[in-house]
């Protein structure tokens, strides 16, 4: 298994000698013009993947801040990062230990720049343009995973296209969930531990990037059996025991910061009166509602399931039998693991499926399906017979080709078409306008929001936690205190995520009960209703 993967590592190490020790005469008597030389050398050999980088950041960025909605998930980790750049904590409210807090932190280093290019406009729908440079970032990585498998340059192009065109990636990839960072910090680590360099301190970098991972997203723990082989499979015989010991320490070592915060807070342990690791770990294993199975009908799975369906069939369907089948070739078998695992996991009848899981699949289905692509291609054009099979192997194969992009194509410019023309955060934006607009006094004013508005309403002057309040918290946090219950409050805003949980919030029904509308933003289930709570009813 790790003989063709460690002859075609040796060819490529050759190969980079070899062009080194061949043109350090010309970069002495040329200079810089030699590196011209070079570069301009490259780059025919490059533009593919600078028109795909060029079309995936084009097809992402065009009308990012209009589609899809914003989801609260979306506004928790924005205003999560506005808190760490506030030097409030971790959180805006107190942090429960449901996600590791590196993927926001990481947002917070950045997270100043959308405010600087649009500091009226809706603070979630701009905090996206950051997320094309991750996407970005994950699809050159993939493409250096797929050249450090021994792919061929096309193959490598083909995977990062199918990345970052699917319709269901430009609609995931668009959204700022802890998924997307994570896996750019995966997809580096399995670049490292693939590197042909086989360094002891490459392998360390590799463990250090898995571990960055999974503390930006916890679920990402379930790819490393996977970062396991490609470990395997790029290290050398001869040192892979002290590849493996650096390796597992700088993951280990990293990933236990987590819990070693918990610790020292003394929030490991549940216990009365605090928040803690191991209690938020078992809400998300044991006590969280169940979505159900994907195969029964009806459940949240299936309905989840069916609406990744609906985004493309293509990837999803075509990258599940592509992870199977990949694991027979051995070249493909860590990402085709990595893949395997999150397939399992998702089909287990028990549990909680997040409707951003899927994000954490798409780069091994697509570098999976353009693997096996050059598999085929490579038993069709080069098979060990006469000149005329190949010849009819190499018709063959363009014929494939050519009827592949027919019918995968229009479906995916069909797709895509609503991603770059439709407006789905218009009633966000008006709903945070009217509020700046006709509340004079946010410093004096209680609103009950969801968590797309929070920011709007904090950054704009209400004080927050008691003045701008996420709905969620409203009974929830012991850190509120209204001593009134909802007579205390002045605004609260309808949303679609608020309607739909306030049935297990008796502080918010009540809220909304004793309310009246007095603004109102689109239309069906997605509007969104401003009402003023009448604080002299009985």
């Amino acid at each position: 298994m790790s003989t063709e993967i460690t002859s075609a590592a040796n060819e490529i190490h050759a190969a980079t000698l070899t062009t080194a020790t061949s043109t350090k005469p010309e970069r002495t008597r040329a200079g810089s013009g030699s590196r011209r030389e070079r570069l301009f050398a490259l780059a025919p050999r490059q533009w593919p993947l600078a028109v795909a980088l060029t079309v995936i950041l084009g097809v992402q960025g065009w009308n990012i801040t209009n589609y899809p909605s914003l989801s609260d998930d979306e506004g928790t980790y924005l205003a999560q990062a506005w808190a760490v750049r506030q030097g409030m904590g971790l959180s805006h409210y107190t942090f429960w230990y449901d996600h590791p807090p590196l993927a926001w932190i990481q947002i917070a280093a950045v997270s100043w720049l959308p405010e600087l290019i649009s500091p009226e406009g809706p603070a979630v729908a701009y905090g996206r343009l950051l997320m094309p440079v991750v996407t970005l970032s994950s699809a050159l990585l993939l493409y250096l995973l797929a050249r450090r498998l021994a792919l061929p340059r096309w193959a490598a192009v083909l995977a990062v296209l199918l990345f970052g065109l699917s319709p269901i990636s430009v609609s995931m990839h668009r959204q700022v969930y802890l998924d997307n960072i994570a896996v750019a910090w995966m997809l580096a680590a399995f670049v490292l531990a693939l590197s042909p360099r086989r360094a002891f301190w490459v392998h360390v970098c590799a463990g250090l990037a898995g571990a960055v991972s999974v503390l930006s997203k916890e679920t990402m723990i379930l790819v490393t059996p996977g970062l396991v082989i490609a470990l395997w499979q790029g290290s050398h015989p001869s040192t892979r025991k002290f590849s493996f010991v650096g390796f597992a320490c700088s993951l280990v070592l990293i990933s236990g910061l987590y819990p070693l915060y918990a610790t020292l807070k003394g929030e490991l342990f549940p216990g009365a009166g605090h928040v803690s690791l191991i209690g938020a770990s078992l809400y998300q294993l044991r006590d969280r509602t169940s979505s159900g199975s994907i195969f029964t009908v009806g459940s949240d799975a299936n309905d989840l399931l069916r609406s990744w369906l609906f985004h493309d069939t293509v990837l999803l369907v075509g990258g599940t039998l592509a992870v199977v089948l990949a694991l027979a070739v051995p070249r493909l078998r860590a990402p085709a693991l990595a893949g395997v695992v999150l397939v399992l996991v998702a089909m287990r009848p028990g549990g909680y499926l997040p409707a951003m899981y899927v994000i954490q699949a798409l780069p091994f289905f697509a570098l999976t399906l353009a693997g096996l692509a050059w598999v085929a291609v490579r038993m069709l054009v080069c098979p060990p017979f006469k000149t005329l099979w190949r010849w009819i192997g190499l018709a063959g194969t363009v014929v494939a080709a050519l009827l592949a992009t027919a019918a995968v194509v229009p479906r995916w410019i069909d797709g895509n078409h609503r991603a770059l023309t439709a407006s789905e955060t218009s009633s966000y934006a008006e709903a945070a306008a009217w509020i700046r607009g006709n509340v004079t006094h946010p410093a004096d004013t209680r609103i009950v929001v969801d968590n797309v508005l929070w920011l709007d309403l904090a950054i704009a002057g209400f004080e927050p936690g008691r003045g701008a309040i996420w709905f969620f918290k409203l009974d929830l946090d012991p850190a509120i205190v209204l001593p009134g219950g909802w007579r205390d409050l002045d605004y609260v805003v309808s949303s679609p995520v608020v309607r739909r949980d306030a049935e297990r919030l008796p502080l918010v029904a009540a809220a909304l009960a004793n309310s009246e509308v007095v603004a109102s933003f689109g239309s069906g289930d997605g509007r969104i209703d401003i009402r003023r709570v009448n604080q002299s009813k009985e």
